[in-house]
């Protein structure tokens, strides 16, 4: 019997790629399961000879190219953005060439209008709305604290905090380019036409920019903190919580990023330290609850997914939020925090999941 054939779509400019070693990383672990994995693009698709021209890492891990079969599973990690090199990849989507393990989602706005309609993450769930300049005036009157992001951003770039002070506002922003901002302005008149400068400076194509509620996450003073929880199905097709992790942003940062120069400590630890130990526990289990009922509530609307990195907010109260959710995660916090195991299975999971779809089509 033949090995089976997991393709993984993905963006390329020649043989450069937005994730290569996670990817070299994928590729390996499917070999180790006994598939044959590769890397494709729109453009290398051969819908008449039913062929696609995949990548795989060589020796040194340089990408070599030839032609495949048709896959028998597709694993969709193409990180799309509403820019013109893009354009192509809805389309490609919309016509189900393959069978895909992963359903297409929507963008933060979209998916942050279905939970709140759906009704039972509301409580977890920010203020948060599309961005007009009244809408801004109106936030300012009720929240200390706000952000301004795109729809589409990934790895905490464009983002603007802004934070009410008796004397006017203070910004903290870090561009697409990694380029941090910081200001105080003394006026709101003033502040709108600066976040409207950002947006039509941020913005990638088209996209929608949210002005979401600030949250108290400041358990460490000048640094923003929150938790990384990556929810994934398993090779039984069940959602499992992979693991948790906490993420410390550098001083004065918008975000907790690990790409913007933030570090990652072990949930619980970081949890404890600040709660105690009975209401850390609480904190976590009520994270794990909440990640389940998203992403149930996601597939009752969306269809099936595979795997999700979720944003979540602990205040200083205690109470979660659930700040950002992702369908095409990274899981570099567990090499962060040294937890090399729970790395691979992040990585494993997603493979094991498309090898389970297959066999239940055998079955």
């Amino acid at each position: 019997m033949s090995q089976p054939c997991i393709g993984i779509l993905t963006w390329r400019n020649g043989t450069r790629f937005g994730e290569p070693a996670f990817f070299r990383r994928l590729i390996r672990a499917g070999q180790k399961l006994g598939a044959t994995v590769f890397l494709f693009s729109l453009q290398d698709v051969a819908l008449e000879r039913r062929r696609v021209r995949g990548f795989v890492p060589d020796k040194v891990g340089k990408w070599k190219s030839k032609w495949y079969p048709w896959p028998d599973i597709v694993l969709d990690r193409y990180r799309y953005y509403p820019l013109k090199r893009h354009e192509a990849y809805l389309p490609f989507r919309q016509q189900n060439l393959f069978r895909y393990a992963n359903s297409r989602f929507a963008n933060k706005w979209k998916v942050h209008q279905m939970l709140w309609d759906d009704g039972r993450l509301r409580p977890w769930l920010p203020e948060t709305y599309a961005y007009e300049r009244g809408q801004l005036e109106q936030m300012l009157t009720r929240h200390r604290l706000l952000y301004v992001k795109p729809s589409n951003g990934t790895g905490g770039r464009s983002i603007l905090r802004i934070e009410s002070t008796p004397h006017g506002y203070l910004l903290w922003g870090r561009g697409k380019k990694q380029n941090k901002e910081q200001l105080g302005i003394k006026t709101k008149a003033e502040l709108c036409a600066f976040v409207e400068s950002w947006i039509q400076t941020e913005r990638s194509g088209n996209e929608i920019f949210l002005i979401q509620q600030g949250l108290e996450l400041n358990l460490i003073p000048d640094r923003t903190a929150d938790i990384r929880l990556l929810i994934q199905k398993n090779k039984s097709g069940e959602w499992k919580t992979t693991g948790i992790g906490a993420r410390i942003g550098a001083s004065h940062s918008s975000t907790s990023n690990l790409h913007g120069g933030g570090k990652a400590m072990a949930a619980l630890d970081f949890l404890v330290e600040h709660f105690g130990e009975s209401e850390a526990q609480r904190i976590i289990s009520e994270c794990r609850s909440m990640a389940k009922l998203a992403v149930h509530a996601i597939e009752e609307k969306y269809g099936q997914m595979v795997e999700f990195g979720m944003d979540i907010g602990v205040d200083t109260s205690g109470h979660v939020w659930l700040i950002e959710i992702n369908p095409k995660p990274g899981r570099e916090i567990f090499r962060e925090l040294g937890d090399m195991k729970r790395y691979e299975v992040a990585i494993r999971r997603p493979l094991e999941y498309a090898l389970y779809l297959l066999d239940q089509e055998g079955a």
